[in-house]
């Protein structure tokens, strides 16, 4: 019954609208009066609003730059999320002062230059001293930009693996995540999804010499400033894990395994510190991957190695569970 009488006030907003058009058009015509005629009267009302309009869209904007700005994200909490965050900020203010230098010109000057018909139009056909200024600028600042951020995507992206970098597999399906630990010997079995089935939700091969000991978890625990190797397979459809404090972000593809290497510098207690009690890492899926695309939540633990250690020792190998599988 609502959607029925939204859609008759839209209807009848709209018939009004046009019966007022019609009525304008009706009197002009009455008035031997153009209604298309533009006058001076229009064009300073037109440039006076623009330039009220302009300056107050300028300073909206410098109200939600101040009022929302404790919104953002805290800075980065892994090494590499530095160097993002760097060129996040010189990327923004670049942005933020061409902004602040070319709006208000052209609010300024669409008011100067309003139409009167005492006036006539300066025509310039060329003029290569301009045409250089805004080419040759632009071109020379988005150059030193795009290399900038290449070295960062190449910084990121290219993390060297060693021996003490820790294997994580992150596995994703409609609408959780769950975590599988290499053991020791800090190689992940390999896994297949035809072996999905039961409690072997990973479809991991136990007659892989390397999987007996690797462990499954539905929360990750990360030790502070030690690397770590995240790899990512999917279930069912494209996920993206997502994880913001980190600088994280890579899709999960049906089929294929992704990755992402990085080093943690915060624990969560000093995060909580700063942040509030209440923060927490969170591992986010930033694909809209189904109606419960929202709630595909997984936490993200930074601690010490002496912690570590302890909930690791507490966790099940993968052997041990699926032995006990009914």
């Amino acid at each position: 019954m609502t959607n029925i009488l939204i859609f008759i006030i839209v209807i009848s907003v709209i018939a009004t609208l046009v019966q007022i058009v019609r009525v304008s058009e009706l009197l002009s015509e009455i008035k031997n009066k153009d209604v298309n005629e533009v006058t001076d009267k229009d064009n300073n009302t037109q440039g006076l609003l623009f330039l009220i309009v302009g300056f107050g869209f300028l300073i909206f904007v410098v109200w939600q730059m101040i009022t929302w700005d404790h919104l953002l994200l805290p800075p980065a909490s892994s090494v590499h999320g530095t160097q993002i965050d760097l060129l996040m900020k010189v990327s923004m203010g670049l942005i933020i002062v061409v902004f602040f230098i070319t709006s208000p010109m052209l609010f300024y000057f669409a008011f100067k230059y309003r139409g009167k018909k005492s006036n006539n139009a300066y025509f310039l056909s060329h003029n290569n001293k301009l045409e250089v200024v805004w080419t040759v600028i632009p071109t020379i600042i988005l150059t030193v930009l795009i290399i900038f951020g290449l070295k960062t995507w190449d910084n990121a992206m290219n993390v060297e693996v060693t021996e003490s970098t820790k294997l994580i597999e992150v596995y994703a399906k409609q609408y959780n995540w769950t975590a599988r630990y290499s053991g020791l010997d800090n190689k992940l079995g390999k896994a297949n999804y035809k072996l999905v089935k039961g409690k072997n939700t990973l479809g991991v091969d136990m007659l892989d010499i390397n999987s007996a000991d690797d462990k499954m978890a539905r929360e990750v625990h990360l030790v502070v400033n030690e690397p770590v190797l995240l790899k990512f397979r999917s279930q069912d459809v494209i996920h993206s894990a997502f994880l913001p404090h980190f600088r994280v972000q890579m899709n999960c593809v049906p089929g294929i395994t992704t990755q992402f290497g990085f080093t943690p510098n915060k624990t969560t207690a000093q995060m909580k510190e700063s942040e509030g009690e209440d923060f927490e890492y969170v591992l986010l899926c930033n694909k809209i991957c189904g109606a419960s695309h929202f709630n595909m939540q997984m936490k993200f633990i930074v601690e010490t190695q002496e912690e570590y250690d302890i909930w690791i020792a507490s966790q099940d190998n993968l052997e041990k569970k699926l032995l006990t599988q009914k």
